[in-house]
C-alpha cells in the first residue's frame, strides 16, 4: 500500500479531490515502476484499473485504419489516467505509453467500487474528476473537426503553454522540446503542413524558437484563429 504523502505530491487533474479522499486513492494504489517505451494498457485492452502518475510521464494515443499515430492526451506527475466507467466492463480506447522512467500507482476497480460505494462524498469527487475529463475530451474534438488545421494547430499550441509554459515579460516560453513530428501527431496533420503553419505563424510575429523551444509572443493571435473559449487551465491542457 501506499503512504499517505500527499503534501510531496503534485494534484495534476486529480485537484478535484478533498485531502481526505485523495489520501483514500494513495492507500488503496499499489507502486509499480514503468520503464521508458512500455505501456500503461493498450487500445482493446479490458479497463479494468486506473493509473495515478507519481512521476514521469504518459502519453495517450489513437492508430488509424492507415497506421499513423495520434498522440490525444500527454499526463505527468500528479494526473490519474484510464478509462472512467466503474462498474461496467469496457475496453480502452486508447493506447497509453510511457515516454519517460516513470512511477504509477496502480488502483484496481474492485477497490473503486469499494471506495464508490462506501464513501458518498469520495463518489462526488470521482464524478467530478469524469466531469473534467469529458470535458477535456470535448474540447480536444472541437479543436481537431471545427477550424482545420490551423485552429487545432494554434490550440496545441495554447494548450501547451498551460500546460508547460514560462513567462516571460509578454512572452510565453513551452518548456519542452516538441519537435514538429509532435506536433503533426497531435493534430492529425503531416509534419509537412505543420512546417508551413509554423513559418506563416513566425513571419506574422506569433512565435518564435529559441534553443530548440518554442516561444510563444502574441497569445491573442493563437487564441483568435482557433476561436479560443478561454477554457480554464484544468481543461485547457495537453
Amino acid at each position: 500500500m501506499s503512504e499517505i504523502i500527499n503534501a510531496t505530491l503534485p494534484r495534476g487533474n486529480t485537484s478535484c479531490f478533498t485531502e481526505q479522499n485523495f489520501n483514500r486513492l494513495l492507500v488503496t494504489m499499489k507502486d509499480k515502476a514503468y520503464p521508458e517505451g512500455t505501456h500503461l494498457f493498450w487500445e482493446g485492452d479490458f479497463s479494468d484499473k486506473l493509473f495515478f502518475i507519481k512521476r514521469g510521464r504518459v502519453k495517450l494515443t489513437k492508430s488509424t485504419d492507415e497506421g499513423k499515430e495520434l498522440i490525444l492526451y500527454m499526463y505527468g506527475r500528479g494526473d490519474m489516467v484510464g478509462q472512467a466507467d466503474p462498474f461496467f466492463s469496457t475496453k480502452h480506447s486508447f493506447t497509453a505509453e510511457v515516454i519517460e522512467d516513470s512511477e504509477i500507482g496502480v488502483i484496481e476497480q474492485k477497490d473503486l467500487e469499494i471506495m464508490i460505494c462506501q464513501h458518498c462524498d469520495f463518489a462526488i469527487d470521482f464524478m467530478k474528476w469524469m466531469g473534467i475529463h469529458h470535458r477535456l475530451t470535448q474540447t480536444k474534438f472541437r479543436d481537431l473537426m471545427m477550424y482545420g488545421k490551423p485552429g487545432a494547430l494554434c490550440s496545441t499550441l495554447i494548450r501547451l503553454s498551460n500546460t508547460y509554459g514560462e513567462q516571460h515579460g509578454d512572452t510565453i516560453l513551452i518548456n519542452k522540446k516538441i519537435t514538429h513530428t509532435d506536433l503533426s501527431n497531435m493534430i492529425g496533420a503531416t509534419r509537412e503542413s505543420v512546417n508551413r503553419m509554423l513559418s506563416d505563424l513566425r513571419k506574422k510575429d506569433a512565435l518564435e524558437y529559441e534553443n530548440g523551444m518554442i516561444v510563444i509572443k502574441d497569445l491573442v493571435m493563437l487564441q483568435d484563429i482557433c476561436h479560443c473559449e478561454l477554457c480554464p487551465n484544468e481543461i485547457c491542457r495537453i
